[in-house]
């Protein structure tokens, strides 16, 4: 089971509480979670990832295991922690203004 962390509009949006707890077919990759939260909870399509391109959506930072995984490649396997689920993915909804 992957661990997933949403911030709060995308938990509000899918209505779920506490983290979302994923089975991913196949390698534990940014891209195989996204499309299994986004199969599960099919109101999330678009807010995370483009649904035509699949680019990361503007404000959204992906981090697992301390790390900022934001810019690796979608298909890069997530670190063995997250993939056991001893850590959780966490999806982070970014702060910019002026």
């Amino acid at each position: 089971m992957i661990r997933v962390v949403l911030p709060y509009h995308l938990k509000n949006l899918a209505k779920v509480e506490g983290e979302v707890l994923l089975e991913v077919d196949g390698p534990a990759t940014q891209r195989s979670v996204l499309g299994a939260l986004e199969a599960r909870y099919p109101m999330l399509r678009g807010t995370m990832r483009d649904q035509v391109t699949h680019h990361r959506r503007p404000f959204l930072r992906f981090f697992a295991c301390e790390q900022d995984l934001t810019f690796e490649a979608p298909d890069g396997p997530l670190p063995a922690a997250v993939a056991s689920g001893a850590e959780p993915y966490c999806i982070i909804g970014a702060i910019a203004g002026g």
